[in-house]
């Protein structure tokens, strides 16, 4: 009896057995090798990773301190940019919503709608924001409606895919008392799906909204309109104390974003 409590107490607790701790050596060692890979693959030039703090360190005191000469140009700038994703989000929300509702299951008319909603939902979402507004710059020249093109035709897959999912997690009760009442598919959404996402909706577009401004602030480096044409000439003509001022306009812009959207959203939800 002795020895057999001596033997509990001598026994060391492992979380996992010698496969489990095998298995995870193997994983780390594969996610290791395949980061090795990865690196040494795109060919990084080391030097210049080196030389990088000596460069920041120059940099930043070329931009010190930041200049103040055109400050009118960059607040216009940025009022262009909060107009650009503004009207970017009210145009999505009028082509987001009835995609969202053919791609939600319990809403969709019949599959092959389904499938063309989430297609589109899966269009949006897999180009970045910056390749739409080069392709829009291209058909329709460089301006601000590129720009608001652009951030439209990204944040339908956004929109889309959080209403979607938020019409399918309704409670059916609501639909099926008023399907059953004879009441017509129009009235159906109006009054007994309307209501259900109505909170979910206000939040997902005050979010997006904060979104499309923190995107808006790069669409002028490829000539979509808003602070990015300012700040892509005063990088060019090398002018760091204004790009330094835009700089610290941009993060004071997104800043008065994230505050307005939080105090929104703690509104609705």
């Amino acid at each position: 009896m002795v020895d057999h409590a001596q033997q509990l107490a001598d026994r060391v607790w492992h979380r996992y057995d010698r496969k489990e701790r095998l298995i995870r050596y193997a994983v780390l060692l594969g996610t290791l090798m395949l980061v090795f890979w990865a690196v040494r693959d795109i060919d990084i030039f080391w030097p210049w990773v080196w030389d990088a703090p000596n460069q920041m360190s120059n940099l930043g005191a070329r931009m010190w301190p930041p200049s103040a000469a055109g400050l009118s140009n960059i607040l216009n700038a940025l009022l262009e940019t909060v107009h650009i994703a503004t009207l970017a989000t009210f145009l999505t929300i009028f082509l987001a919503l009835p995609v969202a509702y053919i791609a939600a299951q319990n809403t969709t008319p019949n599959r092959a709608c389904l499938w063309l909603g989430r297609f589109i939902l899966v269009s949006s979402r897999s180009v970045n924001t910056i390749i739409w507004a080069l392709l829009f710059v291209a058909i329709f020249g460089p301006g601000v409606l590129a720009g608001i093109l652009a951030i439209v035709f990204r944040s339908i897959g956004f929109i889309g895919k959080l209403m979607g999912e938020a019409i399918e997690e309704i409670d059916r009760r609501p639909v099926e008392a008023m399907e059953a009442t004879g009441a017509s598919k129009a009235k159906v959404v109006a009054y007994a799906i309307v209501p259900q996402v109505m909170p979910a909706f206000f939040a997902i577009v005050i979010l997006r909204w904060d979104i499309n401004i923190r995107e808006s602030t790069v669409l002028g480096l490829v000539g979509a309109g808003g602070i990015g044409v300012i700040l892509q000439g005063a990088i060019d003509t090398f002018a760091w104390p204004t790009v330094a001022t835009i700089l610290i306009a941009i993060i004071i812009l997104v800043l008065i974003g994230e505050a307005i959207t939080s105090l929104l959203r703690s509104k609705v939800l």
